[in-house]
């Protein structure tokens, strides 16, 4: 099987370093997702979480673009609700100026966090946002980055000039079909939502309409993938991601997480959870992989590799792309 793989990174927080380490993490593996030949690497938004200190993408995307040489950077995505358009488009077509053909702007709708004072915070007293408004948001930025919104993103600029490529975060499939109507491509939540993964990429590509993003429809799916020499290794390092999903909290050793204890019922959650994302070793991902695209018609995978300490996350990945091969 030959396919396309990308990363998601949430700048994971391990138990024990500093946001400087995690940071510094994150650097040492998108460089080398970048030798790998990886297409691209997506940062998330989250706010208040223990397990990420990926708050500010466009922040990291513009950090990266200038280290790396040829891999795509992007948000995975950027929350439509706790910004405002204009601001989105402005800071998108800064960078794709920046770096022309090498910028991904993914937009979601969810707030980022669990903490209501923080949406609150961020949203100036808002609450929680509709899907009429949240459609609505996704109109006006690609209004202004159509260059059809009535302000000009910054002096000169011309909305063909290296632009940002905007994609939908889909986990339902609603947000596929606002996706779809918009003729974008979509980047599905399977690392969040499996069950619903088949169910909304039919919808996408039953509802797509080509427009000036996108004249087909183009499926990303994001995968957990934990690969190592062997099963066995691999459930080791997995370990550490379930225990965070089961409680949430920084990201433990392989060695801590052991000692935890999963109870029962979330013990099968996370179990039916695991089985539906590639975890093994590289004949094992193999097979899920191939799996997986079977049953989604993915164009491309983006990796989300939960492991902790940079070497192993980094082994991780260079096995991911062996099982492409």
């Amino acid at each position: 099987m030959t396919i396309s793989l990308s990363a998601l990174d949430l700048v994971i927080a391990e138990s024990n370093r500093t946001a400087a380490e995690s940071l510094d993490v994150t650097s040492r593996t998108v460089l080398r997702l970048d030798e790998l030949g990886y297409r691209r690497v997506w940062f998330a938004e989250h706010h208040g979480v223990e397990l990420a200190a990926s708050v500010v993408p466009a922040v990291l995307m513009a950090h990266f673009a200038a280290l790396t040489r040829r891999i795509r950077l992007g948000s995975g995505g950027v929350l439509a609700p706790n910004h405002a358009p204009l601001a989105i488009a402005e800071q998108f077509a800064t960078l794709a100026t920046l770096h022309p053909d090498r910028i991904d702007m993914g937009i979601g709708r969810g707030p980022g966090t669990f903490d209501p004072s923080i949406v609150r915070a961020l949203r100036r007293g808002g609450e929680r946002t509709t899907d009429a408004e949240y459609t609505e948001d996704v109109a006006a930025i690609l209004k202004y980055l159509s260059g059809e919104g009535g302000v000009h993103l910054i002096a000169g600029w011309q909305p063909d000039d290296g632009g940002a490529c905007p994609w939908l975060l889909a986990s339902s499939p609603a947000s596929a079909e606002l996706a779809a109507g918009l003729g974008l491509p979509i980047a599905l939540a399977h690392h969040i939502r499996p069950d619903q993964s088949v169910a909304t990429v039919e919808r996408y590509r039953e509802r797509f309409t080509p427009s000036r993003w996108a004249d087909r429809p183009y499926v990303m799916v994001a995968v957990e993938t934990v690969v190592a020499d062997t099963d066995e290794e691999a459930a080791r390092l997995a370990r550490p991601a379930d225990v965070a999903r089961s409680k949430p909290s920084a990201l433990l050793s392989p060695e801590e997480a052991a000692l935890h204890e999963i109870p029962g019922e979330a013990g099968g959650t996370v179990q039916a959870f695991a089985a539906a994302q590639a975890r093994g070793a590289v004949e094992t991902v193999r097979r899920r992989f191939a799996e997986i695209v079977q049953q989604t018609g993915a164009d491309e995978l983006m990796l989300f590799t939960p492991v902790y300490d940079a070497d192993a996350r980094i082994r991780c990945y260079e096995l991911a792309a062996e099982a492409v091969e």
